[in-house]
This record gives C-alpha cells, sequence and structure tokens, in this order.
C-alpha cells in the first residue's frame, strides 16, 4: 500500500512552531512604542548620504528598559540585522560576551570615527566590571563619533541600575524609552490584525484561548498563527479551537 505523502505534514508543521521570523522593525508591533519606533526608523538610515548630519548625538545614544519579554532583545537583533542589510558594520553583545569581543569592538569603533558602525548591548544589568569599564570607553568614543550609535537595554532605568556612577550617568545623556509590553486586549487585536493580513479569519474562541494557554510573547504567537495558516491549508479546515489544540496536540 502505498502511503500518502502529505500525511507526515501535520506533524511537521507542528515541529516547526519552535522557529521564529528573523526579527526586524516591521514584524514588530509597535503599539505603547511608537515615539522609540520612530526614532529606530530613523537611525536605520544613519550613514546613509547626509541623513546622519541630522542625527543628533543624543538620538545616536538609546537606552530601552522593560520587563523581560517585551520585546527589547527583538529590538537589537532587528537594528543588528538592519545595518548589515545596508553593509554596515554592526556589533551585538552581552554579559555573555569575552573580554576579546570587548576589545574587539572598541578597536573597530576607536579607528574608524567617521563609519557608520552600530553597535547594540543587551542585558547591562549584568555587565561585570570589565564589560563596563569598556563599555564606558565605548560610549565616550561613540559620543564624539558622528555616524556611529549605541542601543542598550536593562529591566530597569538607568537611575536604578546597579553600575559605575559614571556609566550609569552616561546612559542617562541619551534617549531613554520604558519598553511598555502589550496587554492582553491589545496582543489580541494584534493578531487579529495579522490574521487579517493572512486572509485568515479566526473563529471568536481562538485568541482568548491561545492567550490563556499558549506562550503569550508575541514572537511565538506569530508563530504559531504562520504554522495555523499552513496546516488549515493543507486540512482545507478553519481555524477553529479544535484545529488549533490538534496541532498542539501533535507538537507535545
Amino acid at each position: 500500500m502505498t502511503s500518502n505523502p502529505t500525511s507526515s505534514l501535520p506533524r511537521q508543521i507542528a515541529l516547526d512552531l519552535g522557529h521564529t521570523p528573523q526579527p526586524s522593525l516591521d514584524n514588530f508591533i509597535a503599539t505603547g512604542n511608537e515615539n522609540l519606533y520612530a526614532i529606530l526608523q530613523a537611525l536605520q538610515h544613519i550613514g546613509q548620504g547626509n541623513s546622519s548630519a541630522s542625527i543628533k548625538a543624543d538620538q545616536r545614544m538609546i537606552h530601552i528598559w522593560g520587563e523581560s519579554g517585551s520585546g527589547k532583545t527583538h529590538i537589537l537583533e532587528a537594528m543588528k540585522t538592519q545595518a548589515e542589510a545596508c553593509n554596515q558594520e554592526a556589533f551585538l553583545l552581552g554579559h555573555d560576551s569575552t573580554p576579546d569581543e570587548w576589545r574587539k569592538v572598541g578597536a573597530a569603533i576607536a579607528e574608524n570615527p567617521q563609519s557608520a558602525i552600530l553597535l547594540c548591548i543587551d542585558d547591562i544589568d549584568s555587565l561585570d566590571e570589565f564589560a563596563q569599564g569598556a563599555l564606558f570607553r565605548i560610549h565616550n568614543l561613540i559620543r564624539e563619533s558622528s555616524s556611529q550609535a549605541l542601543l542598550t537595554t536593562s529591566q530597569v532605568p538607568p537611575a536604578n541600575l546597579i553600575l559605575r556612577d559614571d556609566l550609569r550617568t552616561r546612559l542617562a545623556w541619551g534617549l531613554v524609552f520604558q519598553m511598555h509590553s502589550l496587554s492582553d486586549s491589545e496582543k489580541s487585536q494584534a493578531l487579529e490584525k495579522a490574521a487579517q493580513a493572512r486572509g485568515l479569519q479566526l473563529s471568536s474562541e481562538v485568541t482568548p484561548w491561545l492567550l490563556r494557554h499558549f506562550h503569550r510573547d508575541m514572537s511565538s504567537l506569530m508563530s504559531l498563527l504562520d504554522a495555523l495558516d499552513t496546516y488549515s491549508l493543507e486540512t482545507k479546515r478553519a481555524i477553529t479551537l479544535p484545529l488549533v489544540k490538534e496541532l498542539l496536540a501533535q507538537k507535545n
């Protein structure tokens, strides 16, 4: 008996739920963070033509703080990816970066003061003494440059960071934004809007159930929506709660 070549497809889709789309500003939901989003869009074009001349030093030094899961890392990865796509040098460092990595970044910034370079540093709350010293020196270099930018993140505002005093002070010199997490209502609206953009219609009970029983971060929810889109087409069924549970049951 010949097996159906598509019979294993639902399980393949389910197993792919761990895949999340490449972070970008296009798939960042800016609700509640519109001012930050506008600044980041402008910063994407730094170093292109004469655009960098209109971006003041304090607008190239941006600190973003907010609770875990609010989208801070998404922003950093999106900005790094965009910079590299524009053939600009970009770095992403964190608490687990080695001294050699910090030295490499510091040298690149010091040796190319007129080049467009983006440095993103995640979770500066957790930087050790060496990394704090390196960031202090790098911060001074970027501030004196014309086309370099620094994005940093933390879970608390700069004034509450347990860092060396001179570094904490400098982080407040630039723009500081609190990253606002989406409410359940806003997440629901975002899912409905994303579904409509795909030409999908979710039954009324799907979104409330997902917010109670599935991962609550938007990356996971959007990834699931993509899987449901494919699964719905392959099974020729509407996206109802039984279909969602069936797909997730296969994943588990």
